[in-house]
This record gives structure tokens, sequence and C-alpha cells, in this order.
């Protein structure tokens, strides 16, 4: 792993940056427009990241979210932290409620549908998480009761 990721990975885990996520989206979509979605924050710190589109539950409109991603065999992770916040994230209840959703890594578009995972293999994949990115297990203790909700994207043949 590089320097960027490493230091990305450290910062991450700092309960003083989660006081600055408001900026760090703004900066995050900012960078998006910018590039005409090519780039993103992540991206440029060269950490693993999706942009994740799906519908709206209420209003069926596209909804465009870039997402940190833990990438798998069969798909990638994303996991619904909210940085910390005691509620769960918006594009989270919306991909509850998708059968398939848009995808964007690395450059590359593909369809995948989402699977909220449950039980020992949400409880894995939860492991896999934190050793990825160890800041999930801060965030989780900042969210308090709050259960993140993880979700593999699994590539559609």
């Amino acid at each position: 792993m590089g320097l960027l990721p490493r230091f990305a990975r450290y910062l991450a885990a700092r309960r003083w940056l989660m006081r600055f996520s408001p900026a760090i989206i703004w900066l995050e979509q900012t960078v998006r427009r910018l590039t005409r979605s090519r780039w993103g924050v992540l991206d440029l710190a060269r950490v693993p990241s999706v942009q994740l589109t799906v519908l709206g539950r209420k209003s069926g409109l596209p909804r465009t979210t870039s997402l940190l991603c833990v990438p798998e065999p069969e798909g990638d992770l994303v996991i619904g932290s909210n940085f910390g916040r005691a509620k769960h994230p918006g594009w989270s209840a919306n991909l509850l409620a998708a059968d398939s959703v848009a995808v964007r890594r690395n450059g590359t578009d593909y369809q995948a549908i989402p699977e909220l995972l449950s039980g020992s293999a949400r409880e894995q994949a939860w492991e896999r998480a934190v050793a990825y990115w160890p800041g999930y297990r801060m965030e989780a203790d900042l969210a308090g009761d709050r259960e993140f909700r993880i979700f593999v994207l699994r590539y559609q043949r």
C-alpha cells in the first residue's frame, strides 16, 4: 500500500476528522463536478471507491453517491457508516428498496444486485471491512447502538 492510502487510513481513524464530514462531502462533490465524475477525493488518495447510482425510494430519481468500498471477488462491499452519525445514510435506505444499481469503479461501469448482509455473513464482512479500513471501528463507536448496514454489490452477469 502506498503512502497516500496509508495516510488516508490514518486520518480516517481520527475522531476529530468526523467534524469535517460536511466539508469532505462538499470537496468530493466539487472534485467530481470539476472532473466530470472522472475523479474524486478518494480516487486522488488512491483509496478504492465506487460511485453508486440508485433510484430514490420516494422520488424515483437517480441518486449518485461516492463511497469508499472494499473490493471483493464477487463485487464490492459498502458500509453505511455515515461518518458515525446516529442515523443511517440516505443511500442505504434507497439501496434497501432497489433490485439493481449502477456502479462505477476505476472508470468501469457495471450493474450490480445489492444484498444487505446479516448474521454470520455480515459479521465476516464487518471484520474484512475493519481490517481494510480501520476507521470503521471508530465510526461504529461514535454511532452508538446503530448497527451499520453492510451491502455487497454483486456483479450482475
